[in-house]
């Protein structure tokens, strides 16, 4: 239900009505023509001001709409706004003023609009910082053409948006995968198949001809492919370092803001892989999903990483906190600039129980912090854990460039690119009537 809009009609300045009302007092006592003729010329502007104004405040509607539920970073929002003049009377100017919280997002323009007509206009931009923003509320502005009154109408309506953090190409990032011979579960999909065919499932483009079960396929009247069982393989867990105090790098430039966009790409292609992901960050708030796979999960991992913030918790704490919750035979992926050694102490409790780790540490001196690269490397290197250092230029992708190129290398010169949530439509969203 739409809320109920209380105009707001205002007189600009006492002016006028004081000087209507000084005429008429000099009108009674000294009669004369010419102070006739100007109260009836200001008064009468003084009314017809009133009435214009007051039907525009009546008659005056603002109605904006989307097309889509989520965004990511790099994507071409569209937004639809419609004002409407209901009145007999033309609106000669009308400012619509927008408070949506969508960075570097300019909705607000101004406009004029004929009686009994409508105009339409479409404001674009593009994502550049993902996390939560608002569309609205609006504030509608207008008035009689005298500039006697002001009509102020608020539209409080708002609607979420939720961008994203980017998914790219990742460059030859090995993960050491989890699980021992003879325990764990099997990994679909697996890159080294056996010959043992464990169920099969709905064909997928790209998929190889040769793994078509034509029997479950000519029974179902829909092509099915086989799932084979190959090494065991535990979950996959990701944990993102949130700590502020060992972050570089400023805005998009950060070593936080690359984290996510690492963590969401490599949670992308586990998914894609069909392994089961989990997420942990401890920023300003816990973020933790257990491990799960499918689409669904890869939605939730996305709209996790677009909410987390940095927080005062150090890495070393997080893994003693979270030890438990690794299952035996695990494989976890940690991302962290920190130059301190208190984390790899917990992490070798954390590995006696079966996890196996892979440490990507993003070198905070290539984003521009001082001092040196400490002893990270080296005592990653002696104690054989797997690890890869991490720079601005192996994410430095133009799909997590805001406006620059889409994501199949096209330019795009102003073209919006349409994004439906998953339990939503294509068609225009309604913000505020």
């Amino acid at each position: 239900m739409n809320p109920k809009l209380e105009p707001r009609l205002q007189l600009r300045t006492w002016r006028l009505p004081l000087i209507v009302g000084l005429l008429l007092i000099v009108h009674l006592l000294l009669p004369y023509r010419g102070w006739q003729v100007l109260l009836v010329g200001l008064g009468g502007a003084w009314l017809i001001g009133y009435v214009w104004a007051r039907s525009l405040a009546r008659k005056l509607r603002l109605t904006r709409e989307m097309r889509f539920g989520w965004a990511q970073v790099g994507d071409h929002m569209l937004e639809r706004f419609s004002l409407f003049n209901g009145s007999r009377f033309p609106a000669p100017w009308a400012e619509v003023v927008d408070h949506s919280t969508l960075p570097d997002y300019q909705a607000s323009r101004g406009i004029a609009v004929e009686g009994r007509q409508s105009t339409r206009w479409h404001v674009e931009a593009t994502c550049t910082r993902r996390g939560l923003y608002t569309l609205g509320p609006a504030t509608l502005k207008t008035g009689d053409p005298f500039g006697i009154y002001t009509v102020s109408i608020e539209y409080p309506a708002s609607l979420p948006l939720l961008v994203l953090p980017p998914v790219v190409p990742l460059p030859a990032i090995e993960v050491t995968p989890g699980g021992r011979t003879g325990d764990g579960r099997p990994r679909a999909n697996e890159a080294h198949r056996t010959v043992s065919a464990g169920s099969v499932r709905e064909y997928a483009p790209g998929d190889s001809l040769r793994w078509i079960h034509w029997r479950t396929s000519a029974r179902r009247d829909a092509l099915f492919v086989r799932l084979f069982d190959g090494a065991p393989s535990g979950d996959c867990w990701i944990l993102l370092d949130m700590d502020e105090r060992v972050q570089a790098g400023e805005e998009s430039d950060a070593t936080d803001e690359h984290a996510v966009i690492l963590a969401a790409s490599l949670a992308d292609r586990a998914l894609r892989e069909g392994q089961a992901v989990g997420l942990a960050a401890h920023g300003d708030q816990l973020a933790w999903l257990a491990p799960r796979g499918g689409a669904g999960q890869r939605w939730e991992v996305l709209h996790t990483l677009a909410l987390v913030t940095r927080g005062t918790r150090p890495l070393a704490d997080v893994l003693a906190g979270m030890q438990s919750m690794f299952g035996q035979g695990s494989s976890l992926i940690i991302i962290t600039p920190s130059r301190d050694t208190d984390w790899i102490e917990a992490l070798v409790l954390i590995m006696q129980t079966g996890v196996v780790p892979t440490v990507l540490w993003l070198d905070p001196v290539s984003f521009g912090a001082g001092g040196g690269r400490g002893i990270i490397q080296q005592l990653l290197t002696d104690m054989g854990m797997a690890h890869h250092t991490i720079t601005p230029d192996i994410l430095d992708r133009p799909e997590a460039r805001p406006g620059g190129r889409s994501r199949w290398g096209r330019p795009l010169p102003g073209v919006w690119r349409e994004r439906a949530h998953p339990a939503g439509g294509k068609a225009w969203r309604k913000v505020s009537a």
